[in-house]
């Protein structure tokens, strides 16, 4: 065959149009949404992971956040366990984290803390999705949604290969932005008057750095420091937050804020951009002015700027910032949060920081993960139904891993003949949560 002949043979092949028929379509590897998967797979689902990526993790990855917090309460009980637990377990007997630690912020609250290694964090996720049988589809994005009623009936994913149409019997929104959602018609939780999104993050690693030194600094030398930087306009926030990574002298700097609508796609390009500009500008301060990191440079940068807020579906329960504070129950709840509510202005260089205290804790009922008006879908990771300020506590990874475990268990009990999601018997759900390890009270 000639050169041309073989090319135009290439051209001619169909696209993947047939299809294929799944019980469990998850969008998103994020952590919610493998979390999500490993759980209905074990659960004896058969699962689609569908990942634009070509690994898992998201914002732990992509977003290279580079640690994991809000896995207990202020006084130190453990509300998060479950596959969120076994992810640290794995990570620690790899080398790829140093397991629970807990550090003080500028605020004096003592947080907890894993810190871990994003490169070893997606070889744990590659085989806790592998070892469950979830079967993998990466460098693929949602294309289109097709609704027969309330059911979403067909999904369309663009691959290397073509169009691919997927046709689930549950399918889980574990995209962040919620895009299938979008797509499907879905409603979504309006900001209110007072209210923005929380602006993205683009983490940079930076090293080597003098720990001995750079910990040693008080509170009051960090806040002067920040001022320096903010006044000298090389910081965009009043942070030197960072996470060091197991067995280096590098830390993951959290310290950029850029404001943008994460689902308009001219925004997001332009954020990246910004997002790069902040985070040269921070490590030349680094270097410059912070005790410890007067040898280092930037290392590197997240591959995405990791997003804090953008849709919240509108479900069949809302929760709210005031069901926090009042550690409202829930008779369906399916998970258990603690982390404060930690708001990241729009504009300017502070953080509204609300602390539950004690050894509080609040509920997520089942219904938060529920779509209204969609029979078939469910919900996992920060997109849940809940206001602008549970969203601010809901959204950190504990937490969104602990949903993504609900939602997966809920689809595989589903398909196995316990009705739709809403017919699914709380109690059964739940039941199956604390035989998985999961966190929950009586």
């Amino acid at each position: 065959m000639t050169h041309e002949n073989a090319h135009s043979a290439q051209n001619k092949q169909s696209p993947l149009v047939s299809g294929i028929a799944v019980d469990v379509l998850v969008c998103g590897g994020g952590m919610a949404g493998t979390m999500a998967a490993v759980a209905a797979a074990r659960g004896g689902a058969s699962v689609l992971l569908v990942e634009r990526w070509g690994f898992l993790g998201g914002s732990a990855t992509a977003g290279a956040v580079g640690q994991f917090v809000g896995w207990e309460t202020a006084a130190g009980r453990q509300v998060i366990q479950g596959l969120a637990e076994e992810v640290v377990q794995r990570l620690e007997r790899q080398g790829g984290s140093g397991g629970h630690t807990h550090f003080t912020m500028s605020t004096g609250h003592r947080m907890d803390q894993v810190s871990f290694d994003p490169e070893r964090l997606k070889l744990v996720l590659d085989q806790m999705a592998t070892e469950a049988g979830v079967r993998l589809l990466f460098h693929a994005t949602l294309l289109d949604v097709a609704r027969q009623g309330d059911a979403v009936s067909a999904v369309t994913v663009l691959t290397k290969a073509g169009p691919l149409e997927v046709r689930p019997r549950i399918a889980i929104d574990a995209s962040g932005d919620l895009d299938l959602l979008a797509r499907a018609g879905a409603g979504f939780l309006p900001l209110e008057a007072d209210e923005a999104p929380q602006p993205a993050t683009m983490m940079f690693r930076f090293g080597p750095i003098d720990f001995s030194r750079f910990e040693a600094l008080t509170s009051a030398e960090l806040q002067a420091l920040c001022r320096q930087g903010v006044d000298s306009g090389a910081l965009a926030r009043a942070a030197l937050h960072q996470s060091r990574v197991p067995g280096t002298d590098d830390g993951w700097f959290n310290i950029s804020r850029v404001s943008l609508d994460a689902t308009d796609p001219f925004a997001l390009s332009a954020g990246e951009v910004e997002g790069r500009r902040q985070a040269f500008a921070a490590a030349g301060f680094l270097a410059a002015r912070v005790p410890g990191c007067e040898g280092g440079r930037l290392v590197a940068l997240a591959a995405q700027l990791g997003i804090r807020e953008s849709r919240r579906v509108r479900g069949d329960v809302v929760l709210t910032a005031d069901d926090l504070r009042g550690e409202r129950r829930f008779p369906d709840a399916i998970a258990v949060g603690a982390y404060p509510m930690d708001i990241h202005p729009a504009r300017g260089t502070g953080l509204h920081f609300e602390t539950l205290g004690g050894d509080r804790s609040y509920e997520i009922p089942f219904r938060c993960l529920l779509p209204a008006g969609l029979g078939n879908v469910l919900v996992a990771g920060r997109g849940i139904s809940a206001s602008h300020g549970a969203h601010a506590s809901t959204r950190v990874m504990p937490t969104t891993m602990a949903i993504g475990q609900a939602a997966g268990t809920a689809a595989a009990l589903a398909c196995a003949g316990n009705g739709g999601p809403r017919e699914l018997d709380a109690a059964l759900l739940r039941d199956r949560l604390r035989q998985d390890a999961a966190f929950l009270p009586d």
